[in-house]
């Protein structure tokens, strides 16, 4: 009988616990700042905010990238090179009240994108919760996930998901579609569900 009683008292926890973790997931105020050239991260964005309900906002430079691709490659190497952080047109003012910060870029240089690093450099995410996602051409995340540990030196920096998009370099620009993107959403839904970021309903 003291068993049964203590299995109870168990479950009855258990259960308390799940609840009161699952509203607090749902009260934070969730923002998705995403980097992307060809599609792949943006598309693996919207499905996180299809899934989390968060603000989605497009990192945009006051002076774009050029469009011919070998031309941007060394344009990246050299600001990666110099440390040169290339100036935002996107402003987010209200930065202080979200609680969690998601960030998604594509490996470029096997590096964090000079983009997303001036975001990270610009803005205080100090006691924030940070959540990376990547794109890339099947080379993997390079050295990116450690550098936006290094710049949220103050910040919760959670488990990342990648995910392998287009080839820019052989013509292969939006991959995550149609039968990919189906497979993107199982796998960002899974990943959501693991690091408890998955909208309450």
């Amino acid at each position: 009988m003291k068993l049964l009683v203590l299995s109870l008292l168990l479950i009855a926890s258990s259960m308390s616990y799940s609840c009161s973790n699952a509203q607090s997931v749902s009260s934070k105020k969730i923002l998705i700042v995403y980097l992307s050239r060809t599609g792949n991260t943006k598309a693996i964005a919207e499905i996180i905010q299809a899934n989390t309900g968060g603000t989605l906002v497009a990192l945009e430079l006051e002076k774009p990238y050029p469009a011919d691709y070998q031309t941007t490659v060394r344009q990246v190497v050299d600001e990666n090179e110099s440390g040169y952080l290339p100036p935002l047109k996107t402003k987010i003012d209200s930065i202080k009240n979200y609680d969690v910060v998601f960030v998604g870029f594509p490996t470029w240089d096997m590096k964090l994108p000079p983009p997303m690093k001036s975001f990270l450099k610009q803005y205080d995410l100090s006691r924030k919760t940070i959540i990376p996602f990547n794109t890339n051409a099947g080379y993997g995340i390079g050295s990116s996930f450690q550098t936006v540990k290094e710049l949220c030196p103050n910040s919760n920096v959670l488990e990342g998901f990648e995910m392998k998009g287009g080839v820019e370099r052989d013509g292969q620009l939006l991959a995550i579609k149609d039968k990919k993107r189906s497979e993107a959403e199982t796998k960002v839904k899974k990943w959501l569900q693991k690091i408890k970021m998955v909208k309450q309903e």
